[in-house]
């Protein structure tokens, strides 16, 4: 049986497919087949289950329960897999798995179909280097700058900006909020329309080792333009930087940054409504603008803890929905499907001993959450659960990714393939929000409607900053009463992934989070198996 580590389930928006392994493998036809009476040929339609091909692998890891096999054999586990466990699997076309390398053949099992606005169906199908995942999943690391990069324009002329940096991490000392990317390593990163530009780009964005040397061009909120040298290092990511307050004429309103739902935020968050609660806070500004997603239970944990939990105790967070074979039991676990509650003690992300703890909350009938384009996934899942209780929501910002869906990761020769498996569902049953959540005066194409404010992010002004647009904009809200919004500007371009570009069409140069940053996470509790 498949490892599924010690994860609850994920929800995330994509990062972008790494390289598989099995691409030296036998691509002949002759491997094991995923169907058919004698086990020797492809036949559309009929599937053996997927164990028949578990950890047969063209490259079998010492060490590890690998079995020597072929590329064909891995790619009919991804193809039984698929037909077993996801989520649209009437809609993925049967393909001869013996005619592809493993590393094209992925890509390939996932619907074609879009949503009412236009946008692929599933965005979030992808792939990670299993030691990487584990890395970045359980301790938070990965290389990388310390630099979160937004994306304004995506396409030439584009425009990227620096968004927030890392404490202690190379790009703390180097690069500053609202920098704009000029060029990296002497391309273009403005005007460049050149495949090779493009590539240039993004391996000097997105290095995906410690120890790289790139040089970016950089022109600060004040216009002065510098170059700068930086190498890239293993990061560990900080899940909350900033915890204050504002004093305003009604009381103490809170202030939250949270950017990760990784294992590490869980002591984090749980000191930051402490401190916030023995404040005496009254109101609430949540800002999840940069926040991908990751674990499920700590989205729970988080929404318990801002929560009246009168409204919150013993009542559904959510409830995840598989495909039509699996109506009543987790098709991963084995369980039967019991909805996720709100959360009221600790789950033990901090490790062993630190499982059953309880909780502080701060009670309160509504929260402002601040929003953007990189919201994604176990981060509307706050969203989502908080409304289905009648926690009033009001969003600030612009219109969140879309991902109403999650996946156990699952390894298989070395590669973690993260396919859509469910959907999730707050206690009134809603779930359908494919286009994102919108703040309710958001122009043009928006997801559903929340009531709030669009606000386009202010790189001039430092995170945590009451001065700062969004944050402004949430006091000024909560002071009319949730009446009065600025004029809207939001911006809502997607967030996009390295492999989810245009490539020699549009070019785009696709500015996100890894992936699984970008998701909602849940965790087989029955642990590797």
């Amino acid at each position: 049986m498949k490892s599924h580590y010690k994860f609850r389930a994920l929800l995330f928006p994509l990062f972008g497919a790494l390289a598989a392994c099995g691409g030296d493998g036998d691509s002949s036809g002759t491997g094991r087949g995923g169907g058919g009476g004698n086990g020797n040929g492809w036949e559309a339609g009929v599937f053996l289950p997927s164990s028949t091909f578990d950890g047969l692998c063209a490259a079998p890891r010492s060490g590890t329960a690998d079995r020597r096999g072929t590329a064909t054999d891995e790619n009919n586990w991804l193809r039984a897999w698929t037909h077993e466990l996801y989520l649209w699997y009437g809609e993925v076309a049967d393909l001869n798995p013996a005619q592809y390398t493993t590393e094209n053949y992925f890509p390939l099992l996932k619907t074609a179909a879009t949503t009412a606005s236009g946008q692929a169906k599933d965005k979030f199908h992808f792939t990670y280097d299993t030691d990487v995942w584990l890395a970045l999943s359980q301790g938070g690391t990965s290389a990388g700058y310390g630099a979160e990069f937004a994306v304004l324009a995506p396409t030439p002329p584009r425009r990227i900006v620096v968004a927030y940096t890392e404490q202690g991490s190379p790009a703390a000392s180097l690069l500053q909020r609202g920098d704009e990317i000029l060029q990296v390593d002497g391309a273009d990163a403005v005007n460049g329309s050149t495949q090779a530009a493009v590539d240039t780009l993004n391996a000097g964005l997105f290095p995906d080792n410690a120890g790289e040397a790139h040089v970016l061009m950089v022109r600060s909120t004040a216009g002065v333009t510098r170059t700068v040298s930086i190498n890239s290092a293993n990061i560990t990511h900080v899940p909350v930087p900033i915890v204050t307050t504002f004093n305003t004429a009604s009381g103490q309103v809170g202030y939250i940054q949270f950017n990760d739902h990784i294992a590490t935020a869980e002591t984090p968050l749980r000191n930051a409504i402490t401190q916030l609660d023995n404040a005496n806070v009254t109101d609430l500004i949540l800002d999840l603008r940069y926040n991908g997603g990751g674990y499920l239970d700590l989205a729970s944990e988080l929404a318990y803890m801002i929560g009246n939990t009168t409204l919150t105790s013993g009542r559904t967070f959510e409830k995840i929905v598989f495909n039509d074979k699996n109506p009543s039991r987790n098709p991963v676990t084995g369980e039967n499907l019991t909805p996720t509650p709100f959360h009221s003690t600790t789950q033990g992300f901090a490790g062993p001993g630190t499982s059953n703890q309880p909780l502080p909350s701060l009670s309160l009938n509504s929260v402002y959450i601040i929003s953007g384009p990189g919201t994604c996934s176990a981060s509307e899942s706050i969203i989502n659960a908080l409304r289905g209780v009648n926690v009033a929501v009001y969003l600030i910002g612009s219109t969140t990714c879309g991902k109403p869906y999650g996946f156990y990761p699952t390894d298989n020769c070395g590669t973690t393939y993260f396919t859509i498996q469910f959907r999730g569902e707050n206690a009134a049953n809603f779930g359908d929000y494919t286009d994102g959540f919108s703040p309710s005066n958001t122009a043009g194409v928006r997801g559903t409607s929340v009531p709030g404010c669009s606000v386009a992010d202010d790189f001039n002004h430092a995170l945590g900053d009451s001065a700062e647009a969004r944050i402004a904009a949430a006091l000024n809200f909560r002071a009319s009463n949730n009446q009065a919004c600025p004029a809207a500007s939001g911006n809502s371009e997607p967030r996009l992934s390295k492999a989810s570009f245009a490539g020699s069409e549009e070019l785009r140069l696709a500015v996100s989070k890894p992936a699984a940053r970008l998701n909602r996470i849940v965790r087989n509790q029955a642990g590797p198996t």
